[in-house]
């Protein structure tokens, strides 16, 4: 038993031995001396975007408290162990304002060294609040580095877009009137340009089904209750409304008893639906593609999330929405509702090239 106390004895001696080592390592790391006269030799890189690492190496640059990025005075944290008389590393922080501008680094003592960087901060959108445009129309982009942007142009066009408000993180932006029939857009701020990887749609050069109202021939073709409704509008003042009765199997969407031959030229369907009180799926159906009409046909499901505005461009090669022939109706059939009667709201349904 004396045997064993006395090799814990031992044992817990060594634990305290090195915990006292490692306390003094990282007591001596954290104090390195601080210098009246600081003086930096080079920093790697010299140019680079949020997150990256970097590395200033000089002399008495020990004891540092601080590191602002002048543009906008942002701090940079960092670590003090990872501070000595030679040498600091610290990251770009991802709220640094793009540009040329200083590295401000400051000691204990309150003396500075001033180091040139250039943050690399491209704009970045997120998302947009419509992606179908016509002359005029705002439309609200998110994202990032966008309070410096200086022109928003249509790719692969000289049309600008007008700029109405702007702050680093939403830029406000008006359509300019353009002929082509869909085009991504390329921002420029004090960084650079980037073209957006959104896609934003000319809806005066798109096949209309429903926008404010029906278009092309195409009528309330539902199986449920379904209206033209100002209720709730993503583009203009109204949506169609479409009801989904409790315990029922129904399809609501559009008919053109008439006909609409095949039409190659467009490449997509597009349209943005207003979720019901619960997260649904919906099917999409046409009396032209190859399970015809409604009939329990679930090879294009669409997920809608419940009580938002979600936007959908469906290649026609996944649709086959002329597969048959001439095309007379298009809708979206639904399992149920099961718990409760449902209304969903569609907008801007159109086909685009």
């Amino acid at each position: 038993m004396k045997k064993i106390i006395n090799i814990r004895l031992f044992l817990l001696a060594c634990l305290a031995g090195i915990l006292a080592i490692a306390g003094c390592t990282k007591e001596e790391q954290s104090e390195s001396k601080a210098s009246d006269q600081p003086v930096a030799n080079k920093l790697e890189p010299e140019r680079a975007s949020g997150n990256t690492v970097l590395t200033l190496t000089g002399d008495g640059l020990g004891g540092m408290t601080s590191i602002v990025f002048d543009n906008g005075d942002v701090p940079a944290p960092f670590n003090p162990v990872l501070n000595t008389d030679h040498a600091i590393i610290f990251r770009v922080p991802d709220t640094a304002n793009g540009g040329a501008q200083n590295i401000v680094l400051t000691n204990r003592l309150g003396a500075q060294v001033r180091v040139p960087f250039n943050v690399i901060a491209l704009p970045l959108v997120n998302t947009a609040s419509n992606y179908n445009f016509t002359a005029g129309t705002e439309i609200i982009l998110a994202g990032n580095n966008l309070a410096d942007v200086t022109s928003v142009t249509l790719d692969g066009t000289t049309a600008q877009a007008t700029i109405v408000s702007q702050t680093k993180k939403q830029l406000v932006i008006q359509m300019p009137e353009v002929s082509v029939n869909s085009a991504k857009l390329v921002i420029t701020n004090s960084t650079g340009p980037v073209t957006t990887s959104q896609v934003f749609v000319n809806l005066d050069n798109a096949y209309k089904i429903f926008t404010d109202d029906y278009a092309n021939g195409f009528e309330n073709g539902s199986w449920g209750p379904a209206s033209v409704s100002a209720e709730f509008a993503k583009t203009g003042t109204r949506s169609f409304k479409a009801g989904y009765n409790k315990g029922n199997w129904s399809a609501d969407g559009f008919a053109n008893w008439n006909g609409i031959a095949p039409m190659p030229e467009y490449n997509y369907l597009s349209f943005w639906v207003k979720g019901a009180s619960v997260d649904y799926t919906l099917y999409i159906t046409g009396d032209a593609r190859p399970a015809g009409y409604g009939n329990a046909d679930k090879s294009v499901p669409i997920a809608v999330p419940a009580n938002v505005w979600t936007y959908f461009k469906i290649p026609m090669t996944t649709l086959e929405l002329f597969k048959k022939g001439t095309m007379k109706q298009l809708g979206f059939w639904i399992e149920g509702p099961e718990l409760q009667d449902e209304v969903f709201y569609f907008d801007d349904v159109i086909l685009v090239k």
